[in-house]
């Protein structure tokens, strides 16, 4: 499929571009949406923003896995982005609290398919020995996409309109669509879509293998499901209007490492890059609850991003390492369950605890970093066990 030792194939670049789209086309709405969801009166239901969205995101794994060793990555691909096109759509139209919450659950099945199957794209097309580095250069893409989108989203917001910023996130998704048409499919043995191929057993949900992968995503994700409920308010709160900043620099200091940590992970193993990375990420959870000001908020995302941009392209090489060869998708589709899971608890819980009161905000930033002890510990373990097996 790829040549011995290439990664900057005509596929791999056109998977990296429209994954830029796609994810700048949904995280462009995520600043805006607690004040959106304030003006319609639903301001109590701020936890539901990102949980709602994680719930269907994580119960379309199982399908969205399933689907992408079936009948192919490409279907699968397109079927998220053109969700995103339409519930961009339908934003500007369905005005109530009741059809806001309602877009949230169905905008969700779109970071349920096309990351599933972006990321077993990617493990198709290039040498499985450069597959971290691969990973990583992905994730900058996808990650410009996280960077640019709460940015542009906010000052769309700010200059024109709520109902512009939704048709824009829309039309940004239809280019992704566009460009994942162009995509030749590598999935060789392929089957016809049928309804049969929906039913879901209980051996199609998660993938065995790559449950030591999965836990450490969920005790990674929790945190950043409270930073996206809870960052904007917070944002706003130590008297800075554009609730995009914290996610711009977080993502910029995540790409500035992601292709390093990806070569790294190739070379000196998965286990000691992610380690890193969750080290720094306790480290950035503290300081946001220990600095509640602006100076905080910048070096928090920045370490924050660090961490992040350690940890994502390991754990996905990690989760194809692990993973059956026939079955990537299945494993692949297990890793984004804890991820979701992780992101759906925490913005739920947070957003329930938080309740509109800022002094609450940094006990919710200690509680996610105990959890990224408990993720640190774990992966020690695991290092050692791999240790006493290799001698």
């Amino acid at each position: 499929m790829a040549k011995k030792d290439q990664v900057f194939t005509s596929k791999f670049i056109l998977v990296c571009i429209a994954s830029l789209f796609f994810s700048a086309s949904y995280n462009m709405l995520i600043p805006e949406l607690p004040s959106y969801l304030a003006e319609l009166g639903g301001a109590e239901y701020i936890g539901l923003i990102i949980a709602l969205f994680t719930l269907t995101a994580g119960l379309s794994r199982p399908f969205s896995g399933k689907l992408t060793d079936t009948i192919g990555r490409k279907p699968v691909l397109l079927f998220g982005a053109l969700v995103c096109v339409v519930c961009g759509g339908l934003y500007p139209i369905l005005t109530t609290v009741n059809g806001f919450l309602l877009l949230r659950l169905l905008h969700g099945f779109s970071t349920g398919f096309t990351p599933t199957a972006a990321s077993t794209y990617v493990s198709d097309v290039v040498p499985a020995h450069r597959l971290g580095e691969a990973m990583g250069i992905q994730g900058i893409a996808f990650g410009t996409g996280l960077a640019l989108g709460p940015a542009i989203g906010s000052w769309i917001k700010l200059s024109f309109s709520y109902d512009v910023l939704f048709y824009s996130s829309s039309g940004m998704a239809l280019l992704a669509a566009i460009l994942m048409w162009n995509l030749s499919e590598t999935l060789t043995s392929r089957e016809r879509f049928k309804l049969e191929l929906l039913k879901v057993s209980k051996s199609d949900i998660l993938a065995k293998e790559a449950m030591p992968a999965a836990k450490v995503t969920f005790l990674t994700y929790v945190a950043f499901g409270v930073i996206l409920t809870l960052i904007p308010d917070w944002t706003e709160a130590i008297g800075y209007r554009n609730k995009g900043i914290f996610f711009v620099v977080f993502t910029l200091s995540s790409l500035a490492v992601r292709i390093v940590a990806g070569k790294l992970s190739d070379r000196i193993g998965r286990i000691k890059i992610i380690l890193a990375g969750m080290v720094l990420i306790v480290g950035a959870l503290i300081l946001l609850g220990q600095m509640p000001t602006f100076d905080g908020l910048l070096y928090g995302a920045g370490i924050y991003g660090l961490g992040m941009g350690i940890v994502s392209p390991g754990i996905n090489a990690w989760t194809v390492d692990l993973s059956n060869p026939v079955q990537k998708g299945k494993a692949i589709a297990t890793m984004f369950i804890a991820l979701e899971t992780g992101i759906g608890l925490g913005a739920l819980v947070s957003g329930w605890y938080y309740n509109q009161q800022l002094l609450r905000i940094p006990t919710i930033f200690y509680s996610c970093a105990l959890l990224a002890v408990v993720g640190v510990c774990y992966l020690l373990f695991r290092l050692k066990e791999n240790n006493r097996t290799s001698v």
